[in-house]
């Protein structure tokens, strides 16, 4: 599944209707103090961009552990971070198992705000079960379906691990400040003509620059970088 494109399509109408577009600068910048008493997290805390590495390969992200191990956060993490009103489904596309995913929209980041998507790990068997079972399905990007857990479900999804986060955000972001927040990446590559990769294994980060739509920040365990690098080296012409 193409995840770029599926995650844009999502995206579009919660994000473009009824919104001021910013520039990638203001990103950059802390509201006033007034502006940060008004309600919400503190505007320093839980930014995309402040990524601790924990050991055995695993970072915490916007108050969640990334680890494949038993110390991962839970979609209840999920849930207790973001309020009631996530929702979970099962996302898939045809011919493939699909995934167990959480939205969160809008998601408020600090200062940052935007639309953020989180992956549990989940077995194909588990995930085929929950699709069965669920109340109805949904055509979204393309033939994918998103199918709406039955109540009886929920429980069993909460414990779900998370395996990955997918962050829009509301801002527009570019080159000057991915470098500014994040660092010089370990490498950059181009794919599909419009879309810059700034690959940053040791954060188990992939800044997706986009010239024709939303910016997409994907987040994994730092020891499992290769689930976002691989498809990405498969998808470039052999070298010369």
């Amino acid at each position: 599944m193409n995840k770029v494109a599926i995650l844009a399509g999502m995206v579009a109408g919660s994000l473009l209707l009824g919104t001021l577009v910013v520039v990638g600068g203001d990103l950059m910048k802390a509201p006033s103090s007034a502006a940060s008493e008004a309600g919400g997290a503190p505007s320093g805390t839980g930014l995309p961009w402040q990524i601790e590495l924990r050991p055995g390969g695993a970072s915490q992200v916007m108050g969640l552990t990334l680890s494949t191990g038993p110390d991962a956060s839970t979609l209840a993490d999920v849930r207790r971070l973001f309020g009631a009103e996530v929702q979970i489904a099962v996302i898939a596309a045809p011919g493939e198992a699909g995934s167990l995913e959480a939205f969160v929209d809008p998601a408020q980041l600090g200062f940052v705000s935007g639309k953020l998507v989180v992956t549990a790990r989940l077995d194909a068997a588990t995930l085929q079960g929950l699709r069965e079972r669920a109340l109805k399905s949904d055509f979204m990007e393309s033939a994918t379906r998103k199918y709406t857990l039955a109540p009886a479900d929920e429980a069993l999804a909460l414990k779900a691990p998370v395996a990955a986060l997918s962050f829009i955000p509301q801002a527009r972001l570019d080159a000057d400040a991915i470098l500014a927040r994040f660092g010089q990446p370990a490498r950059r590559v181009q794919s599909n003509g419009h879309l810059e990769h700034f690959l940053y294994p040791d954060k188990g980060l992939d800044v997706i620059l986009d010239t024709e739509g939303k910016e997409l920040l994907q987040y994994v365990p730092p020891a499992a970088f290769e689930r976002l690098s691989a498809p990405l080296a498969a998808s470039q012409p052999p070298g010369p």
